[in-house]
């Protein structure tokens, strides 16, 4: 006796079916990622000593200037140190999906059987290892150099899941540029003259009061402020205002814009 299957049912099953399919190829693609890691384990280097360096370098040389001591600065620039790092973090998913697609790995990928979009999906993935590495490392040097969260463990931990969430969305961009250009060096050279800018030009180093008129009214509309804004309030104090709602609503946003425009490219390009 067959069993008859409504076409609409059908299609949902095959739907259902694919959808799995894709999370399954993804996930083993995230997985090749991190083998790839622990194979060349020198491309942990930016996310094991920049944050080291940076901490240390950033601290003592304006700490004494801006709040008086070291340890009086600490709860300003380790939020704006963990912004900085983990998001800089983001741009080498772009270069290294340029690198792939350059010396044909993804070409390979077409001939399995695995949804087209898993090399992608799976590159994002991986990376967020990279950024949560990065920011257990910035937490662990501000501890060893006196910092002390007043916020508590819980808010400190909510701080690091929306500095690699939003740094997971803003990946979205990097990898749009890694799908469209030409080599993995102008990906490099094109994100580092967008982020450094937004970066250096935030309230994470140093209190945007102290800047002339024009560049405070940039800070205060930037993103990166948002974001360090959201982290301090959260480790410092525990508290979540508006900057948290801001920080989730842009990385939302990116993540609604870029998405499909860097699937629709890469799908032109694979």
């Amino acid at each position: 006796m067959s069993t008859f299957i409504k076409p609409g049912a059908e299609r949902q099953l095959k739907n259902r079916s694919s959808l799995g399919q894709s999370v399954r190829n993804s996930l083993t693609m995230a997985y090749r990622g991190l083998l790839k890691i622990k194979r060349t384990p020198e491309q942990l280097f930016d996310v094991t000593l920049q944050p080291i360096i940076f901490t240390l370098m950033f601290t003592y040389i304006f700490g004494g200037a801006i709040s008086g001591d070291v340890v009086s600065y600490l709860p300003v620039i380790i939020p704006g140190i963990l912004v900085q790092t983990v998001i800089t973090t983001s741009i080498v998913t772009g270069v290294q999906l340029r690198e792939d697609m350059e010396k044909g790995v993804f070409d390979r990928f077409k001939s399995l059987p695995i949804s087209r979009i898993a090399p992608l999906a799976g590159a994002l993935l991986a990376d967020t290892v990279r950024y949560t590495i990065a920011t257990v490392l910035t937490f662990t040097m501000g501890y060893l150099m006196g910092y002390r969260p007043e916020g508590g463990l819980g808010s400190v931990v909510l701080a690091a899941l929306l500095v690699i969430g939003c740094s997971w969305a803003i990946s979205w961009i990097f990898a749009f540029f890694g799908v469209i250009a030409r080599t993995a060096s102008s990906v490099q050279g094109i994100s580092m003259i967008v982020l450094f800018p937004l970066t250096f030009m935030s309230n994470a180093f140093v209190p945007a009061d102290t800047m002339p008129d024009w560049l405070q009214w940039f800070v205060a509309i930037n993103p990166i402020s948002h974001l360090v804004t959201a982290v301090r309030n959260l480790t410092n104090a525990g508290t979540a205002g508006s900057d948290l709602v801001y920080s989730l609503v842009g990385a939302a946003i990116i993540v609604a814009v870029f998405a499909p425009v860097t699937v629709r490219a890469y799908m032109r390009r694979t």
